[in-house]
């Protein structure tokens, strides 16, 4: 099928899709005054950090798939790490919150014991070393400008911030930023300003990561692990190193996909479903009809036995059982046990995190490519004094503690969710993209991929259309698809799944992907994903 030709913008300097309008801005800015994808990637990320405060964080960690043109594409690592010494659970600050969703209430644990060593801030320096060309001082300003002025809070701002308001009112160094003077939160139109904030990003961008690692920013958070009941010492700060690994690589129909690799577990799952899908015919099954929604819903099934599992090869024992629809057993048959198993290897011993909650995805003019995505988990509940930074709380991972609470393995990097893709379409276009949504990533990205190369949709198209996802025996089913559609789902009712959930609109339950393309004439288009505030900016060189 011809992929569809996104609009020309004659001049453009490139193109960026994320999670707000201002960390868009902020890349659309450096790559007007002439900074590369990653100089625009590492702005707008400094400034998600800033109008995405419950999503991203300086005390979080991340990974970025970057694609320099002419040359290899690298994933960079900076995601957290355990901790390398374990105290008491009688010893830390560790307890849980009530995150109220509406519809249901989520069980998060926070405070000072859920802090894992911070990777974001190393990363940043470190990508800006190896890929960037504008100074540090320069990519910081727009995020600078941000925390200091104020920003405006949208209607998901407002409704993530009742989301996880325990945690943002959890002690009084952070409840300043986060309430109106009457101490009630935010709500949407207030403007949100971050004084701390931006003396913090200007301080670090004058002297480096070892300011946070080795200097006054870092032992400020020891002190205060030390005295009010984290693990973290100086030793993880000093050890804490940012990881460089090959991209994961798989074909599909032509295109080759690249992903966030091993120890990660979000980039094996979609490579694994895509080579499954890839046996079937998704195409001339219509978008959205039946027999399409029972085709992804029978790879999902397999893919979601593969992550329970955590050993992909025993999938292949499974397949057989999981129905009717040609190429989705015959897929799990041909695909090739031993580098399941190889897999699997990478995987183990590495605690998992499912967390993912922003995606910065850029292109530019030259042919650079770049996918980060970001997570806080949730945040823990403390600031660090004098800073604004609010750090993770990947401790509290729920998927992290299955032994139990404080049980993690020492001195580890965490293993995540999160997969930063980038696609090299047969016919010369180019795509980056990403994905929040804790376990939905997986087949978000999945169903992104299959829109832009299946069906031919157009970056924003692709992005927008209604989406699927299968879990633990259950199907949801976002509202969107062709009337009729579900119903002629729910024959899968004992075969596939236990129930069907039909959802009667878009939902932010449905990931958060930003896309990024360009195509083989150069011409650029984006689509940020409406579920999550999504943004997009084509940007044009100064005149």
């Amino acid at each position: 099928m011809t992929r569809a030709k996104p609009a020309r913008a004659d001049g453009a300097k490139g193109t960026v899709a994320c999670g707000h309008e201002e960390t868009a801005a902020a890349a659309s800015e450096i790559l007007a005054e002439g900074g590369n994808a990653f100089d625009a990637a590492l702005a707008a990320m400094c400034a998600a950090c800033v109008v995405e405060p419950v999503f991203c964080s300086l005390g979080g960690g991340g990974f970025l798939l970057a694609s320099p043109a002419g040359g290899e594409a690298l994933t960079y690592d900076f995601f957290v790490e355990t901790p390398c010494r374990r105290r008491a659970a009688s010893e830390i600050d560790f307890y849980p919150i009530l995150a109220d969703f509406g519809t249901a209430k989520q069980e998060f644990h926070i405070g000072l014991g859920a802090i894992a060593t911070p990777g974001v801030i190393k990363g940043l320096f470190e990508v800006h070393a190896d890929l960037g060309s504008l100074p540090t001082t320069r990519l910081v300003e727009p995020a600078v400008r941000l925390a200091r002025e104020g920003w405006r809070l949208r209607p998901i701002d407002h409704f993530v911030f009742r989301v996880v308001g325990p945690i943002l009112i959890a002690r009084e160094d952070s409840r300043g930023a986060y309430t109106r003077p009457d101490g009630d939160l935010l709500h949407e139109g207030d403007v949100m300003r971050q004084p701390d904030l931006a003396g913090c990003l200007e301080a670090l961008a004058r002297e480096g990561a070892d300011l946070f690692y080795a200097g006054e920013l870092g032992q400020a958070m020891i002190a205060a692990c030390r005295d009010g009941g984290g693990h973290l010492t100086q030793e993880d700060l000093a050890r804490y190193r940012v990881e460089r690994r090959q991209p994961l690589a798989r074909d599909y129909r032509g295109a080759r996909i690249l992903t966030n690799p091993p120890p990660s577990s979000g980039g094996i799952l979609i490579a694994f479903a895509l080579e499954m899908l890839g046996q079937g015919a998704p195409a001339p099954l219509g978008f959205g009809s039946s027999d399409h929604l029972a085709f992804l819903t029978q790879v999902m099934a397999l893919t979601n036995r593969a992550r329970i599992e955590s050993r992909l090869h025993e999938a292949l024992d499974e397949a057989a059982e999981v129905g009717e629809v040609e190429g989705a057993s015959a897929a799990a048959r041909l695909f090739d046990p031993a580098l399941l198993r190889s897999y699997a290897e990478q995987v183990r011993g590495h605690p998992a995190c499912t967390r993912g909650t922003t995606h910065i995805s850029v292109i530019d003019a030259q042919g650079n490519l770049a996918a980060l995505s970001l997570s806080n988990g949730a945040g823990c509940g403390f600031v660090l004094p004098g800073s604004g930074i609010m750090p993770n709380n990947m401790l509290g991972e729920e998927d992290l503690n299955v032994a139990g609470f404080n049980a993690w393995r020492e001195g580890t990097r965490m293993a995540s969710m999160m997969a930063p893709t980038l696609a090299f379409f047969a016919d010369g276009g180019v795509a980056a993209l990403g994905s929040g949504g804790s376990n939905r990533i997986r087949t978000a990205i999945l169903q992104v991929l299959s829109n832009l190369i299946d069906f031919a949709q157009p970056a924003a198209e692709a992005v927008a259309a209604p989406r699927i996802h299968f879990e633990n025996g259950l199907l949801n089913i976002e509202g969107g698809y062709p009337e009729g559609s579900n119903h002629a789902v729910a024959a899968l009712v004992g075969e596939v799944c236990d129930q069907i959930m039909v959802w009667p609109e878009h939902n932010l339950f449905f990931g958060g992907v930003h896309a990024a393309t360009r195509d083989a004439d150069g011409a650029f288009a984006a689509g940020g994903d409406p579920r999550r505030g999504g943004a997009t900016a084509i940007t044009c060189a100064i005149t």
